[in-house]
């Protein structure tokens, strides 16, 4: 379903997702009111919309007004909401994430919505939202035989590194949290993201029952039990030793159509960490770090990649698993306790 107080979006949306053969728009609503009205209809006919396309901005009822009560209308329903790429904006979906919206997408002004990059990233996103839904109706797989895993790390780490994009911010709330607010390491993230909402993303992350977390800034001394979040249109690297890791920020090339990749930030982190750095690698589109996960690997580091089942795109955690570069293949719930539990007994 589409959500949306402009025609003309709403029609371009439509053509745009309706070109791929196993989507199909079932509605097309103007207001948060229409969008409530139709899913109860249609879950009534024994036809539950799976996925809404929710804009923020809509008069009669705005997107974060109606969010809960399509939430609640049809139990299982995964919103996408569509997000401007302003300050404010930013901020809303994020807000909206955390009161359980399933992900955001950066919505294009209306002479750019036939972007071609747009539409894969709204394609890649619906269907893994509808995936994610339905293969969590018997639990998670267990990983195939074909996934081979490595042996645990035989020092303890010393940075925790995380990657993420396509459902990463829904993932990074429920990782983070899991952790909690004692980390005996600093951890650096990367989040495939804009400028715009970088800030924002961090800020909310700082808001959660968890260490404190900002925007890196370039010369930060990287303190255990803080996280540091790359900023939008920056390499996040790490430098010095592990007594002393500094963040350096870099405006280097992009790296698998991405600045912030998270190659640049696991390559630097191995080797001012000896190798001894713990990868988390969470849901997202395409293989940024994978080369990065192979030189942690190589250096005496160890992997752990979120699995299939509770990954809205198995691309970043799926290629890293699939090159056999991973100690563990974890539902995301599961993977918080599994960190800890390396600081603990001194081993990933």
């Amino acid at each position: 379903m589409l959500c949306d107080d402009s025609i003309v979006i709403r029609g371009a949306i439509a053509r745009m997702l309706e070109s791929d053969p196993h989507v199909q728009v079932v509605a097309r609503v103007s207001n948060g009111r229409q969008a409530i009205d139709e899913i109860t209809r249609q879950s009534k006919a024994g036809t539950p919309v799976d996925v809404v396309v929710l804009d923020i901005e809509m008069p009669v009822m705005d997107g974060m007004t109606a969010l809960p009560q399509i939430l609640a209308a049809e139990p299982g329903i995964r919103v996408l909401m569509a997000s401007t790429l302003t300050t404010r904006g930013a901020d809303i979906a994020l807000r909206a994430l955390r009161l359980g919206a399933a992900d955001y997408v950066a919505k294009p002004s209306t002479a750019e919505i036939a972007n071609d990059s747009f539409r894969a990233d709204l394609l890649a996103k619906i269907k893994g939202l509808v995936r994610v839904r339905y293969s969590r109706a018997d639990g998670p797989p267990v990983p195939g035989s074909s996934l081979v895993l490595r042996p645990a790390m035989v020092r303890a780490p010393q940075l925790l590194a995380i990657g993420s994009s396509t459902g990463g911010p829904q993932a990074l709330f429920t990782l983070m949290q899991g952790l909690g607010r004692k980390l005996p390491v600093p951890v650096v993230l990367t989040q495939h993201m804009p400028a715009t909402f970088t800030p924002i993303l961090a800020d909310h992350l700082n808001r959660l029952d968890a260490i404190p977390c900002s925007e890196a800034r370039d010369g930060d001394v990287l303190e255990p039990g803080r996280a540091y979040l790359a900023p939008g249109d920056k390499h996040l690297l790490v430098e010095g030793s592990p007594a002393a890791l500094r963040a350096r920020l870099s405006d280097g090339a992009a790296e698998n159509f991405c600045r912030p990749s998270v190659d640049p930030m696991l390559r630097s982190a191995a080797q001012a960490c000896g190798g001894r750095v713990l990868v988390v690698m969470l849901t997202g589109m395409g293989h940024d770090g994978l080369a990065g996960s192979r030189q942690v690997v190589a250096a005496g580091g160890g992997v752990i990649a979120q699995d299939e089942a509770s990954s809205v795109v198995w691309g970043m955690p799926g290629a890293v698993a699939q090159a056999g570069l991973c100690s563990q293949i974890l539902p995301l719930p599961a993977i918080a306790g599994r960190v800890l539990d390396s600081f603990r007994a001194g081993r990933a």
